[in-house]
């Protein structure tokens, strides 16, 4: 179900605008960042309660302490012991994979910057990675993934139009293309879109040459994008590795 419905995001702007789905995320979150602020008023309360209930000998007791997720700051558990130094996964002290952290986030705000100042992705990407959350980290490479499979497919069948002898159909080219644009649109593919469009123009004139000059363009394009996009996501794994932290688990 859950493949399903990833699968179906390409279009799924078409039907619900995806601020729409942005803002819902967002709501999400502010719904968890409200019950972590009761919940740690909740303790101070506790604690409170607790220190008039002691007995004069046992008052001052440690309070206990709330741990925080170093990116939202949302408790992640309450413990009257001290806490451990936070150890990244690799065994590493977390100071020590900061000066990477901070590499690779340069790294991808300069790649993403290339992009955009090019022209190959617009605001759309952006949008769609605000709906990542902790539930589904990897939501923006799965999607485009699902993307690269169906352009693959979509490509195959342009060409296989333009190489038969005998083709005349350029309405069945038509439909390919608005498929093509569609997709491209929903994950911010501007570049690619703005090639479909003159791709598009040229088959509603039945020019032959020009289709397969745009088909030719479009599959650079393409090509040049994948990469891109691998080598981004690639950059970003190496930083959720290096930002993993292994917190106290809680008895």
């Amino acid at each position: 179900m859950e493949q399903i419905e990833k699968h179906d995001y390409l279009q799924a702007h078409q039907k619900q605008p995806i601020s729409q789905l942005v803002r819902s995320r967002k709501e999400t979150e502010q719904e968890k960042m409200v019950k972590a602020e009761t919940d740690e008023q909740h303790n101070e309360h506790q604690y409170e309660q607790n220190e008039l209930e002691a007995e004069p000998g046992e008052r001052g007791r440690k309070k206990p302490q709330t741990l925080a997720c170093f990116s939202c700051q949302i408790p992640l558990k309450t413990c009257a012991e001290d806490s451990t130094i936070p150890v990244a996964k690799t065994g590493l002290p977390v100071w020590m994979l900061g000066l990477a952290a901070d590499r690779l986030r340069a790294d991808t705000n300069r790649l993403l910057a290339f992009l955009f100042h090019q022209g190959i992705l617009d605001e759309q990407f952006l949008q769609l990675q605000q709906l990542e959350d902790e539930t589904s980290p990897n939501f923006v490479s799965e999607v485009v993934n699902i993307y690269f499979h169906e352009s693959e497919k979509l490509l195959r069948n342009l060409r296989s139009l333009l190489m038969d002898r005998e083709f005349s159909d350029y309405n069945k080219m038509g439909i390919h293309l608005n498929q093509f644009m569609g997709s491209s649109s929903s994950i911010g593919a501007k570049r690619i879109r703005n090639v479909c469009v003159a791709f598009r123009a040229a088959s509603e004139q039945n020019n032959r040459a020009g289709c397969l000059r745009a088909l030719e363009l479009l599959e650079h394009e393409y090509c040049f994008l994948k990469n891109k996009l691998h080598e981004l996501f690639q950059i970003q794994q190496q930083r959720a590795l290096a930002a993993g932290v292994r917190y106290p688990m809680q008895n």
